[in-house]
């Protein structure tokens, strides 16, 4: 744990790592797909989000899994890639990948909440995290038919397990990216408190 904090990243194989990252994951998969379709601007429906879960308001389930698989893929890329340079290096792209999904340039910084693309970066860092994760997600789902609630609750989790499981540097950005997705879940965390946010398999 003594170099937990310590870095190992030199000025410019840092700043590659954070652009491979941001441009990874700024790429809007939901947007393209749904425009490809035939099915407009997604932004102008539902949430206005670009996810897979705004994209499944279209009524297509084809091409809401198709984003969820994407959006997550570009973060397992941008991780798993850059960890060809040591883990540092693969930390840096991740990060980046996640804010560049939140916050695109393209479009004016108005992205997803990050869930998929924070699944896809653990995939690229520590795979059997993703089983883990998912097992948190289907027990809070199955006893609270809250989506959002199950993700907050994985989310949370996982730092804590990567912690305790010896990969404490991962732990640490982790609870970052956890942090920035409660805060871009607020809404729903609102609607949790108040008892008005949907359940799954809720209808309208």
């Amino acid at each position: 744990m003594s170099d937990l904090f310590t870095w190992q990243l030199a000025p410019l194989p840092t700043l590659l790592s954070l652009a491979f990252g941001y441009l990874l994951g700024s790429i809007p998969f939901g947007l393209i797909l749904t425009r490809m379709a035939g099915l407009g601007d997604v932004r102008k429906i539902g949430s206005g989000n670009i996810g897979a879960t705004n994209v499944l308001r279209t009524g297509n389930k084809k091409l809401a899994a198709a984003t969820l698989l994407l959006d997550a893929l570009k973060g397992t890329a941008a991780a798993a890639i850059a960890s060809r340079f040591g883990l540092d290096a693969g930390l840096a792209a991740g990060f980046a990948a996640f804010i560049g999904h939140l916050f695109p340039v393209w479009l004016g910084f108005k992205g997803g909440k990050g869930v998929a693309t924070y699944l896809g970066i653990l995939l690229g860092l520590v795979p059997i995290m993703l089983a883990v994760f998912a097992a948190i997600w289907l027990i809070i789902a199955y006893f609270s038919r809250y989506s959002s609630l199950s993700a907050l609750v994985a989310t949370a989790a996982t730092p804590v397990v990567l912690w305790f499981s010896g990969n404490e540097k991962v732990a640490v950005l982790f609870a970052l990216l956890t942090a920035i997705t409660w805060w871009k879940h607020r809404a729903n965390i609102g609607r949790l408190i108040s008892g008005t946010e949907s359940k799954i398999g809720d209808k309208g």
